[in-house]
């Protein structure tokens, strides 16, 4: 894992040094909070950060729900990101990519509505 450093500007004479796991795992977090989405699932999750000096660049890949309006929820995504990143860590996240690789459908219907439709037709 690689760690990241931020200078703070106060008259600390410290330094406060994230490993990039923690980086990663709040980006996690903050795709499960938006509702309809879910990380890809894996090992990384689809989840990929770059360290640079202008700040943080993420891209994430999301399986999404159906019924959602996908655009709306890309930029939903996008902010949760942002937000939690630059709350938890002081760090600048300048670019959020989110990449929708699948839409997950209703996989079965519950045994009831299934025996209930055949038995309206």
């Amino acid at each position: 894992m690689r760690n990241i450093k931020l200078n703070t500007n106060n008259d600390t004479s410290g330094k406060i040094i994230y490993n990039s796991g923690i980086v990663y795992n709040i980006v996690l977090l903050a795709i499960g909070e938006v509702e309809g989405a879910a990380p890809l699932p894996g090992k990384r999750n689809g989840i990929s950060l770059y360290l640079e000096k202008d700040g943080i660049y993420v891209d994430v890949s999301v399986v999404v729900k159906y019924g959602y309006h996908i655009p709306e929820l890309a930029y939903r995504i996008q902010q949760s990101i942002k937000q939690s990143v630059e709350n938890m860590t002081r760090y600048k996240v300048a670019e959020v990519n989110v990449h929708i690789c699948d839409v997950k459908f209703e996989e079965t219907l519950p045994v009831e509505t299934a025996q209930e439709e055949t038995e309206e037709n």
